[in-house]
């Protein structure tokens, strides 16, 4: 048992929680039992590292013993030693260390995809998160983060997908041009969310789509909403300023999976 927060291996997961150390290392900080659950059913070849603390091997044996047949060294960490490692101010006593898997832009698409989402310029971790949570429950394919966006593999952003960072095809780093060419080339339609656009429920969504949507703060910049083919509003009927990001897109995502299901 790791029992020191001064450990090395303490220290040097601990720096993942920096973007500098994930991208120099190409690894990535997993926390919590949900997480730590789906990369170990979806991704266990990722997994270079699992650590419990004694409670919680007590609390999720069945994710013990899901990893030990995995083939994944279950270790173990002291409550002081594992929050050291975590990146939340109470951790669940769940901690692994895994390979980032995102694929290229135009590996994220192909002739078989029918629902897309492109994130530029998205920075709150929160919201990607559960941008790609919504992706996934919406029987998206693939999720691309432009380079202006957070990185996927923030621990924030981990956290808030609850998993569903492995279901998913993930792409970062691209440029917004480059995820454009890639949708237009793989033939879906793309379209910008943005509150000026034409209202949702009157907009075709029944075939091939990717969903565009911007930054938090500001939407999509006029040179974006260019390279979209439409622009689509989620329509407020009450007294609401406007919606969370991550609200209007589950409801994008939502309608087109509801028509291209329809249809």
């Amino acid at each position: 048992m790791i029992e020191s927060t001064k450990n090395a291996a303490v220290k040097r997961i601990a720096r993942l929680k920096q973007r500098p150390e994930r991208e120099a290392t190409g690894l990535a900080l997993l926390e919590g039992p949900q997480v730590v659950r789906e990369a170990v059913a979806h991704a266990a070849e990722t997994i270079e590292e699992l650590y419990f603390t004694s409670t919680a091997f007590e609390r999720h044996p069945e994710l013990a013993e899901a990893a030990s047949k995995a083939g994944i060294d279950v270790e173990f960490a002291s409550d002081a030693a594992l929050a050291a490692m975590a990146d939340t101010r109470t951790p669940q006593g769940v901690v692994a260390v895994a390979h980032q898997t995102p694929v290229r832009v135009r590996d994220a698409i192909d002739a078989e995809t029918r629902l897309v989402v492109v994130l530029d310029e998205v920075r709150d971790p929160g919201n990607a998160g559960a941008i790609i949570r919504a992706a996934d429950a919406a029987g998206a394919d693939a999720v691309i983060l432009t380079g202006s966006s957070v990185d996927a593999y923030n621990p924030k952003v981990v956290r808030a997908t609850t998993g569903s960072l492995f279901h998913l095809r993930v792409s970062t780093g691209a440029s917004l041009q480059a995820a454009v060419e890639a949708v237009r080339e793989a033939g879906l339609d793309l379209l910008a969310a943005d509150m000026h656009g034409e209202p949702l429920p009157g907009v075709e969504l029944g075939g091939r789509t990717a969903w565009l949507f911007g930054n938090e703060a500001h939407g999509l910049s006029a040179e974006a909403r260019a390279l979209a083919g439409r622009t689509v509003a989620v329509p407020i009927y009450g007294a609401a300023e406007s919606l969370n990001l991550a609200t209007a897109a589950s409801v994008c995502l939502y309608a087109s999976a509801f028509a291209q299901r329809a249809g």
